[in-house]
C-alpha cells in the first residue's frame, strides 16, 4: 500500500475516534452538517493531533500556543478579557483536557512575558492580549504564536447553525422580499453554508500544516482531501460568489477574512448568502448536480479504502 494510502488510513482512523468521543453540543452541529453535505469526509475535518504532545516534547510551547489561540477565539467573537474557568472550558472543548492549575501556570507565564496583562474586578482576575493580534502576517508566523483550532471551530459553528436553520431564514426572507421559490433558496441557501463551512475547515488545516507542533504530513493529506471536497462542489460557481461570499466568509480576518459580528450573523450574513441563492440559482443548480455524482464516486472510494482496512486486520 503506498505511503498516501498508509496516511489516509490514519486519518480515518483516528479520526472516528475523535467523532466517536464528540459530546459538545455546538461541535456536534458541525458533524451534523458534515455528515449530510459532505459525508465523504465525515470524520477526517476534525482530526486533531499535535507530534509534540504525542511525543511529549515541547508541551509547554505547545499549551501556550493553544491558550493564545483559544483567547484568539474569544477576541475575534469581541470578548477582549478573558478569565482562567473560561480558558480551560475552550481547551476541554478542542483539546486534550490538562488541570486548571496548568492553564494557570501558563497563564500568568504569558503575562509575565507581556504577552497578556491581567486586570481585576473584586475577585475576578481578567486576562487581556497586552497587544492586539497582528492582521496580514503571514500564516507561517500566526502559527509560531496562536493555535487556530478554536477560531475556525468557532466560524464553523457560526455557518453550521445557518445550515441547520435554514427554513426560518428562507421563510423571513421570504416575507420580506415575496414570494420566491421557497424549495429552491431553501436548496441553494444550505448549498452556499455548507460550502463555507467546508471551506472554513481547508483554511483551517492548510494553517495547521504549517504549525511546528503538527504531523505535517497527516494534515497535508488533510488538506488535499477537504480539498477535493471543495472543489467538486465549486469549480463552476461563477467567481463573484466564490470570491466575494465563499472565501471572505470562510477565512478569519487575519487573513483577509470578515469579521463577523454577533448581532451581525442573522441579519446581513443571512441575507447576502440568501441573495446569492436566489441570484446564482442557475449557476448553483449545475453545480449541484455536477457535486451530486461526485460525492457517490468518493463516497465508494472512501468505502473502498476502509473495505480495505478491514481486510487487512
Amino acid at each position: 500500500m503506498s505511503e498516501k494510502s498508509e496516511i489516509e488510513k490514519l486519518l480515518i482512523e483516528g479520526a472516528k475516534s475523535e467523532g466517536s468521543e464528540i459530546s459538545d453540543s455546538e461541535l456536534k452541529l458541525i458533524d451534523k452538517v458534515i455528515q449530510d453535505y459532505a459525508p465523504e469526509i465525515a470524520y477526517l475535518y476534525q482530526f486533531r493531533e499535535d507530534e509534540s504532545e504525542e511525543q511529549q516534547i515541547k508541551t509547554g510551547r505547545l499549551h501556550e500556543n493553544r491558550i493564545l489561540g483559544i483567547i484568539l477565539k474569544f477576541y475575534l467573537e469581541g470578548k477582549k478579557k478573558i478569565t482562567t474557568g473560561e480558558v480551560e472550558e475552550e481547551y476541554k472543548r478542542y483539546f486534550k483536557e490538562i488541570a486548571r492549575s496548568t492553564i494557570s501556570t501558563y497563564l500568568n507565564m504569558l503575562k509575565n512575558e507581556s504577552t497578556l496583562y491581567k486586570e481585576r474586578d473584586g475577585r475576578v482576575v481578567y486576562y487581556i492580549f497586552y497587544e492586539d493580534p497582528p492582521i496580514g502576517i503571514k500564516p507561517f508566523w500566526f502559527t509560531r504564536i496562536f493555535c487556530i483550532v478554536p477560531a475556525y471551530f468557532d466560524r464553523a459553528i457560526i455557518f453550521s447553525k445557518l445550515y441547520i436553520n435554514a427554513k426560518k431564514y428562507v421563510q423571513q426572507y421570504n416575507s420580506i422580499y415575496g414570494d420566491g421559490n421557497k424549495e429552491l433558496i431553501f436548496r441553494n441557501f444550505k448549498f452556499i453554508t455548507g460550502l463555507i463551512v467546508l471551506n472554513i475547515f481547508k483554511n483551517r488545516s492548510s494553517k495547521c500544516v504549517l504549525c511546528q507542533f503538527s504531523k505535517r504530513e497527516v494534515y497535508n493529506k488533510l488538506e488535499e482531501l477537504i480539498g477535493v471536497a471543495v472543489k467538486d462542489r465549486s469549480d463552476v460557481l461563477p467567481e463573484e460568489l466564490l470570491e466575494d461570499v465563499i472565501k471572505k466568509y470562510s477565512e478569519i480576518p487575519m487573513f483577509d477574512g470578515i469579521d463577523i459580528k454577533r448581532e451581525e450573523i442573522e441579519n446581513d450574513i443571512t441575507r447576502e448568502i440568501l441573495r446569492c441563492a436566489e441570484i446564482y440559482k442557475k449557476d448553483l443548480d449545475f453545480q449541484i448536480m455536477v457535486s451530486i455524482r461526485r460525492k457517490d464516486l468518493r463516497l465508494k472510494q472512501k468505502l473502498a479504502l476502509e473495505d480495505q482496512e478491514i481486510d487487512s486486520i
